[in-house]
């Protein structure tokens, strides 16, 4: 790896100047709420790689990647002169200030995996001081379960979407099978929208989903705003923080489960991967409970696991952030720094409040049958856009709190598709890919992400909140264990 060429974006990045591209330019809403105290919000992406880290690699390659992009040399400053709002200033980077390679001695690391959890975790207590651009990397090497070393790439959201730095990472990745050639994302294909719809009939349809979507977009826009404000809120159960909760340290966890297991569901449901992932979601969530709620049932562990203890009517709902650019796909995003690209950096994203029906099901196809009702309504309104419009406009007449991020949730929700081919980073190959977030104003945070033949879950939980994560990583594996039997099951008895 010693004598690897520097990986470069693009020879359009290297001819932006970044005076002409960021100087004086203000935050955008959404990257302003992401600064507010309650939802001071950092990405952390763990990357596992296969090979102990070389770090003078990782500092060559960073000067022609992450360096390079205008948002990555750049410090947020207050301008005095307009009001106070946080605007864009390039600067030189001191890459010195950016990565970060502590002493380890392996040999005195009793559980690696515990160690670099706690490494982890303790980034969460403090951010990334203002007066640098507002991101670092972490180059661990430590062996653990399912790597070699450990890369933390700590990012303020305020730099991007969850859709914008993955592309941008996966920029400064290659195939392994090719090291010339950047890597393939699966595309979202939208539902063909171009069916005929002559004649009467054909109208009255059209009319019909009209009148639905805006129905769907009232009773969403009222609740949201209703949660906004905290007059709705969600059931006190052992997932639910409490207000202020945004502050507070997290850990990180991760469990990789099988994509070729859910691509069997999908398939044979005839759903979404991520319909798929919030009925899974949505029974590990309910075994979770029902188990917690147990613990005070004065009978043997097992038999209280089995009978119900959940409390009924449990409002359990999920701030879910869906990315609201034309094109639904991260491959574009890859060259979005080419000019004449329809794709758009930054924070492109809505959110909508999503419910999850926290209840024990007989057959585990509820879970993702009732998952995929609930999403389908939710695409058949104008909720994420909504959202997207309170903070893009109602902010300057509300101010941050009318546009402020909902408190009254249990949890976020977020996916994204990552690349089907095994990738390195900077010659070192990839085991896995773990992105999450920190700050936010829950308890709880789920992230699924696809890498090759694996889904995995990462979940950003407070220790306080929820003090066993990895129980509740087991109760989501085993429920995609339980309704991949019952798909099995299915598909021999028709």
């Amino acid at each position: 790896m010693q004598g690897l060429k520097p990986i470069k974006v693009s020879t359009d990045v290297e001819k932006l100047t970044l005076h002409n591209v960021m100087e004086n330019q203000p935050l955008s809403p959404m990257a302003r709420m992401f600064h507010e105290p309650d939802s001071n919000v950092y990405i952390m992406a763990m990357i596992g790689l296969k090979t102990e880290i070389n770090a003078e690699v990782v500092k060559a390659n960073l000067v022609h990647t992450l360096v390079k992009h205008p948002r990555f040399s750049s410090l947020q400053v207050v301008d005095e002169q307009n009001g106070g709002r946080l605007i864009w200033l390039p600067t030189e980077v001191n890459l010195d200030n950016h990565v970060v390679v502590p002493k380890l001695d392996p040999n005195s690391i009793e559980l690696s995996d515990k160690f670099v959890e706690d490494y982890i975790s303790n980034l969460s207590k403090n951010g990334i001081k203002m007066s640098i651009p507002m991101w670092d990397i972490h180059l661990l090497n430590v062996k653990t379960s399912d790597a070699e070393s450990v890369a933390v790439l700590r990012v303020h959201h305020s730099l991007g979407d969850g859709t914008s730095l993955m592309s941008l990472f996966l920029a400064c990745t290659r195939k392994v099978s090719n090291p010339e050639e950047p890597p393939t994302i699966p595309m979202v294909n939208k539902a063909n929208s171009k069916k005929s719809s002559r004649g009467l009939w054909g109208k009255l349809i059209k009319l019909w989903l009209a009148l639905l979507l805006f129905w769907n977009t009232l009773v969403d826009v009222v609740m949201f705003l209703a949660t906004t404000l905290m007059l709705v809120k969600d059931t006190e159960t052992p997932l639910k923080g409490p207000l202020g909760v945004g502050t507070t340290p997290r850990r990180f966890v991760h469990r990789s489960v099988s994509l070729d297991d859910i691509m069997l569901i999908k398939n044979t449901m005839r759903t979404t991967i991520n319909d798929v992932m919030l009925g899974v979601t949505q029974a590990g969530l309910s075994r979770y409970l029902n188990r917690k709620y147990g613990e005070s049932i004065k009978i043997d562990k097992g038999a209280s696991e089995r009978r119900n203890n959940l409390p009924k009517n449990i409002r359990l709902r999920a701030t879910f952030f869906m990315n609201l650019r034309p094109s639904p796909g991260i491959q574009e995003l890859a060259d979005m720094m080419k000019k004449g690209t329809k794709a758009k950096w930054g924070n492109q994203i809505g959110y909508l409040i999503y419910p999850f029906t926290i209840a024990l099901r007989d057959n585990p196809l509820g879970y993702l049958r009732e998952a995929k009702a609930a999403m389908d309504r939710k695409k058949a309104s104008l909720e994420a856009s909504f959202s997207y419009f309170l903070a893009k406009y109602f902010l300057k007449f509300g101010g941050m709190k009318m546009a402020s991020f909902p408190s009254q949730t249990t949890l976020w929700f977020s996916n994204v598709a990552g690349p089907k081919e095994e990738i390195s980073l900077f010659g070192h190959p990839v085991a896995y890919i773990a992105p999450s977030c920190f700050g936010q104003p829950n308890g709880l945070m789920i992230h699924v992400v696809s890498y090759v033949n694996k889904m995995t879950f990462i979940l950003s939980v407070d220790d306080g909140i929820i003090p066993d994560p990895h129980q509740l990583c087991d109760d989501l594996e085993e429920s995609l264990n339980l309704i991949k039997t019952a798909i099995i099951n299915l598909k021999t008895t028709t």
